[in-house]
């Protein structure tokens, strides 16, 4: 399928200026790449097929929907230049008034979309929406977004055409072969081993536009369940707002074209060979399917999910509709869940909702609640929907806690191994999953808005570095570590405390990690206390003197401590239900949090800004870097110490620069400039007046080149450097000089075939040449005249002074005589009146300067 393939990497190379015209052929060939130009926001027509002589390709692109322009092939040409005049001419410069009419202007295109569709493009991306627009506009012929409004109100035809461009979605089977690879190695072997009892497996593909992408995920779970041999139920649900692009999924019928991107294998076991070469899915794939119209903004979701795959959906909305969508999946999922998106998508900052399962193939898992970690409300996140929010209730309690892991039994049959009065359960990152015991003489409320409770931002003074370093070492190690004999302090005072933590296996696959960490904290025993008194204690943070003072503040109550640690223990499960009173306020608290979830997304959508803002400036600097490199200007920029930024490589001809020299000063560089040694004095003098310079230089190895000096000015018209430019202008001196050598030619020729007196001097006033007429009318030998001063032809006949004074004038003032009369006795010829007329003559730089002097005889 070479039109396909062409179309594709038209498409990815040229972006929205990409133009794909299908004429007449066979086959369905260029239909797949009639999307992929649509997708880049290109433009596509297509030849009418009354007026072809094979009709195949133009209707296999006609049925795409996604054509442009229908028109015989001699109506092409004008469309598509006014087409490329329009969308890729100058554009309209834009005044800051100008901004909030385009945004009025785009709501009532929404309202437009809205009730001729259903369907809400407000939350999309600005940038992709404009685009589309814009893209419509150059179609239409239409230059300002006004009139396009008032045009699509009275053609019902172009909303629906704007709601196709604004739905385009390029989708191949098995795309991202990556992604496909690792879901077929770890991802699927993983849901059908946890298939419950009686249970299917559930998965879910919104946006699934002509669903390539779902039929891929079937024809894996096949394969897998083939080579198990056993049965299992499998639902797909593949979604879409496009209807036209479900009923084409639905039908599971597709161009030759598919075979690029699927095995031969796979073609001839899941696919059926339809007249006129399309493919046709089998129909025990396609039972696998239930295909539904449907808005994933507005519609409530599928619940009781497996695995979700919504890839490259998410980069067309803005990140305010992102941040609904992400725990709208979280709600959707089973515990354990999978969540597969794009190579461009994340979930940002959901990432207590999700664990990561494959960064680079952005394949997440769903994590489960544990104690006070922060829960979505399914009710807030259906909020904005009101056709469905009302029938949407949170999970029963019942349901709620059957999904918990049982977190109090895993405690204590891990202190089971080893007494403690006071425990905490957290994962890896020190996250507080559940407290056992009296914990306040070891944490303490950190400041700040209250969110998930962390050990070591919790864990009081003497405590916090040698609880961050065992963590870190049982969690890279898994094995247990003890610290004995911390001085913590409590209350203004000080006591000394034994630490371990140790690392619990996790045996649910419910849970994102399989190792949970309890950390154990104890007050240390008397002969403990005693023994780790009897060595020096060191505290940087206090004077040798408090540190004596607390040291026999130790000794004295040493005893207080050891009964008050009976007490302790006998208080245990006084604390315990007050723990359980404080994770009861804790969910109020959690309530507050919703002001720091707004503030981080505006964070997030300043973020978003800024890797766009990164992605233009990148490529910027790499269209820049093309565009000097190839126009073969050599070009070198310096800052205001003339000190080299950065150079092309065109410039290393005329001036010895390595990669290297970036940072040098200029003048710690040999040229290869021929008798020019003052490019430094001739920089500084750009900076010091800000007014460009031009020379014409040749280097050493006979090339001529325009250098231009100026001056680097920013956007803030402030002075950076320099910029030293350099043409190549060899071709212009060679054809400046055979010009002059063409003009010296016939400049010569023409003073041969004068019939009046005709001399040609040079600045020393010698004859250079004279014409046949001024030898034969003053008789003058042409032997005594070349080479000779004018004055002395003749036996000095020629010496005239007001003939002198005239030509002297000439080259000092490049003026012109015209018919000055000088009369003059020759003796061989008698007197004569003779007219003068005398000019320079045109010559190279650096060349002698002549004089054509005109000599007519009007004595008579």
């Amino acid at each position: 399928m070479p039109i396909d393939f062409f179309f594709r990497s038209l498409a990815q190379d040229q972006h929205e200026r990409a133009i794909g015209i299908v004429l007449s052929g066979t086959g369905s060939d260029g239909s797949m790449g009639v999307r992929a130009i649509k997708d880049a926001g290109g433009m596509v027509m297509v030849q009418n097929p009354e007026s072809t002589e094979y009709d195949g390709m133009p209707r296999s692109a006609l049925a795409t929907g996604l054509v442009d322009y229908e028109l015989p092939p001699a109506e092409m040409p004008a469309r598509l230049i006014a087409y490329v005049t329009h969308a890729f001419g100058t554009p309209p410069k834009r005044t800051a008034g100008d901004v909030p009419k385009t945004e009025n202007a785009l709501k009532k295109l929404f309202l437009l979309l809205r009730s001729q569709t259903g369907h809400d493009f407000s939350l999309y991306k600005p940038n992709t929406i404009n685009r589309r627009i814009e893209r419509r506009m150059a179609v239409a012929q239409i230059k300002s977004i006004e009139e396009y409004i008032k045009y699509a109100q009275q053609m019902p035809a172009e909303i629906e055409a704007l709601f196709r461009d604004l739905l385009i979605g390029v989708t191949q089977f098995f795309r991202d072969p990556a992604v496909f690879t690792f879901l077929e190695e770890k991802v699927i072997p993983c849901l059908l081993d946890a298939r419950r009892a009686e249970g299917a497996v559930r998965l879910w593909v919104p946006g699934c536009a002509t669903s390539e992408e779902a039929y891929s995920l079937a024809i894996l779970l096949a394969e897998r369940l083939e080579s198990l041999r056993r049965p299992c139920s499998i639902q797909i649900f593949a979604t879409d707002i496009d209807s036209l692009a479900i009923a084409s999924a639905r039908a599971g019928l597709y161009p030759a074209s598919i075979k690029t991107d699927i095995s031969s294998d796979r073609l001839a076991r899941f696919f059926t060979v339809e007249p006129g070469g399309m493919y046709r899915i089998h129909k025990s794939i396609r039972d696998m399917l239930v295909f539904s119209a449907q808005d994933v903004i507005r519609d409530p979701p599928f619940s009781k999910l497996d695995l979700i795959s919504c890839r490259n959906l998410l980069i067309y909305m803005s990140s305010e509709l992102q941040k609904k969508l992400i725990p709208l999946f979280h709600y959707a999922l089973n515990p354990g869940g999978f969540l597969v998106l794009g190579t461009s998508e994340s979930v940002g900052e959901y990432d207590t909702l999700f664990a990561v399962q494959e960064r680079k193939q952005k394949i997440y898992r769903r994590k489960e609640f544990f104690g006070n970690t922060q829960r979505p409300n399914p009710g807030r996140i259906v909020s904005a929907r009101p056709s469905w929010a009302a029938a949407q209730q949170p999970l029963p309690e019942k349901s709620v806690s059957n999904a918990k892991l049982p977190l109090r039994e895993l405690t204590e049959q891990a202190l089971l191994q080893q007494i403690a009065p006071s425990a905490i359960l957290v994962n890896s990152s020190g996250d507080i999953l559940y407290l056992h015991g009296r914990t306040g003489l070891f944490l303490e409320p950190s400041p700040g808005v209250s969110g998930v409770a962390n050990v070591i931002r919790m864990a009081r003074e003497g405590l916090r570095r040698d609880l961050t370093t065992a963590l870190h070492s049982v969690v890279k190690d898994r094995e247990i570590a003890c610290c004995k004999g911390l001085h913590v302090k409590t209350n203004g005072d000080y006591s000394m405390v034994n630490l371990t933590v140790r690392p619990v296996a996790v045996a649910n696959a419910a849970c994102a990690e399989p190792f949970l960490y309890l950390v154990i904290l104890e007050l240390a025993s008397s002969g403990d206390t005693e023994r780790l008194l009897a060595r020096p204690v060191l505290d940087a943070s206090e004077d040798q003197n408090t540190i004596v003072a607390l040291q026999q503040k130790l000794r004295d109550k040493q005893e207080n401590l050891q009964s008050t640690n009976e007490e302790l223990k006998s208080s245990n499960e006084e604390m315990q239900s007050m723990n359980e009173e404080m994770q009861s306020i804790n969910e109020e608290l959690e309530t507050s949090g919703e002001e720091l979830q707004s503030v981080n997304e505006e964070l997030f959508t300043v973020n978003t800004e800024l890797q766009s803002k990164l992605a233009n400036l990148s490529r910027s600097n790499n269209d820049m870097n093309n565009l000097l490199s190839g126009t073969g200007i050599g070009t070198m920029f310096v800052d205001q110490t003339l000190h080299i930024l950065r150079f092309t490589p065109t410039v290393t001809k005329i001036i010895n620069l390595i990669q290297s020299d970036v940072g040098r000063p200029v003048s710690h560089i040999l040229s290869n400039l021929k008798d020019y040694d003052n490019l430094v004095p001739d920089i500084q003098s750009v900076l010091d007046n800000l007014e460009h310079k031009e020379l014409e230089l040749e280097t050493t190895n006979g090339v001529w080149y325009t250098m231009r000096i100026q001056p680097y000015r920013t956007l803030n018209n402030e002075i950076e450097g320099a910029v030293i430019t350099f043409v190549d202008i060899s071709r212009a001196k060679k054809l400046q000089e055979e010009l002059h050598n063409a003009q010296m030619s016939a400049a010569e020729n023409i003073v041969a075939t004068v019939r009046e007196p005709l001399l040609v001097l040079d600045a020393d006033l010698r004859v250079k040449s004279a014409n046949r007429a001024f030898y034969t009318r003053f008789q003058v030998e042409q032997n005594s005249a070349v080479g000779n001063f004018l004055y002395d032809l003749g036996n000095r006949q020629w010496n005239i002074p007001a003939l002198r004074t005239l030509l002297e004038e000439i080259l000092l003032h490049n003026t012109v005589v015209s018919d000055y009369e000088v009369m003059h006795v020759f003796e061989q010829i008698g007197p004569r009146t003779m007219r003068l007329n005398a000019r320079r003559l045109f010559r190279k730089t650096g060349e002698t300067e002549l004089i054509l002097l005109a000599i007519e005889d009007v004595t008579k």
